[in-house]
């Protein structure tokens, strides 16, 4: 067996275990420093109820995917293999962001934190300065592979760019919206940190892309870390991660798919990102246009199917499992980014 997957299986267990104590010290910790999530009065209203829950919990998972990473990549890091860093890296920026706005949150105690255009311009500032760096590095190339038809499209540099920037900035923001239920964004994050460690592991042993053994930790000590968290966050949710906790998958999600360079798989592996995302674009679009006539019951998605009887359980297991049959899916279209020596 290659010494890989006995990596994965540690990184996963380290990561769950970690996460999961560290929920024990963190949770009192945010309830002592009052750091209670305000929630949206135009929400459900038995939403109410979780009024105070502690907010910020995404630093369990954040720092168990830290210490796991740097513990088994240590030796790859310091042999000058910096791909799990610079993602780790990139991550972090996001999460930054989003403590930021939960700091300002719990500060105002109200559910507006950063202006809406200072999120966007740190956001873009880091999108760029990412993929910059994947390409100054020879990670990245400005083609885009399409899955499972085998075509490559070759875009000029600079179209290769505001493509990247909008796709993560918009993919960040999308995996924040869909942390609206206890649970879900976890749940659903989860199939899609195993799918990118199986296409890296995939990678590394039958394609030899550089970078990808230390992406496989990234991607299993992230799994094994949201697993930790679920144990606290799943319904009823005695922590939230916040934005602080969003953010950071967001862009972990998004600098594991540019790292394996196939930026496109986002919206297999995605799809109910991108469902939560489009319902609300929908929503208000059509409100706006019909001047005041909805199409769902309430945005986003997972609002809509709460209000007609769905319980948050329900709307875990319904939308990760189709995340699951949809990265179960997208692996096929990897297969043929990355053909068998």
């Amino acid at each position: 067996m290659d010494p890989i997957f006995l990596k994965i299986a540690a990184a996963a267990v380290l990561g769950f275990v970690i996460s999961a104590a560290l929920g024990k010290v963190i949770i009192p910790a945010l309830r002592r420093l009052k750091a209670g999530q305000s929630i949206k009065e135009d929400g459900p209203t038995w939403h109410m109820s979780k009024q105070g829950t502690p907010t910020m919990g995404g630093l369990m998972f954040i720092a168990a995917t830290i210490v796991v990473v740097l513990a088994l990549n240590g030796p790859a890091i310091l042999a000058g293999d910096f791909t799990s860093v610079f993602v780790l890296l990139f991550s972090l920026v996001f999460g930054v962001i989003g403590f930021l706005d939960d700091y300002a949150k719990v500060k105002k105690k109200q559910n507006t934190g950063l202006t809406a255009s200072q999120k966007f311009l740190l956001q873009l500032a880091a999108a760029i300065l990412f993929i910059v760096l994947l390409r100054g590095s020879g990670i990245l190339s400005p083609n885009l592979y399409v899955p499972f038809f085998g075509v490559e499209w070759k875009l000029p540099w600079v179209v290769y760019m505001i493509f990247a920037a909008f796709v993560i900035v918009g993919c960040v923001n999308a995996v924040n919206i869909t942390d609206g239920v206890d649970g879900l964004a976890t749940g659903v994050t989860m199939p899609v940190c195993a799918f990118f460690a199986a296409s890296f592991v995939y990678a590394y042993l039958y394609w030899d892309r550089p970078g990808s053994g230390g992406m496989t930790i990234f991607a299993a000590a992230l799994f094994g870390a949201l697993a930790g968290f679920l144990v606290h966050n799943f319904h009823p949710a005695k922590v939230f991660m916040g934005d602080t906790g969003s953010l950071f998958l967001g862009g972990a999600v998004c600098g594991m798919a540019f790292a394996l360079d196939l930026p496109l798989i986002l919206i297999l592996v995605g799809i109910i990102y991108i469902a939560e995302t489009l319902s609300d674009i929908i929503q208000v679009a059509y409100f706006k246009a019909t001047h005041g006539k909805r199409i769902f019951r309430m945005a986003p998605l997972h609002h809509h199917f709460e209000m007609g009887g769905w319980s948050e359980a329900k709307l875990f297991f319904v939308f990760s499992g189709i995340t699951l049959v949809c990265c179960v899916a997208a692996f096929f279209g990897v297969m043929g980014r990355f053909p068998v020596l």
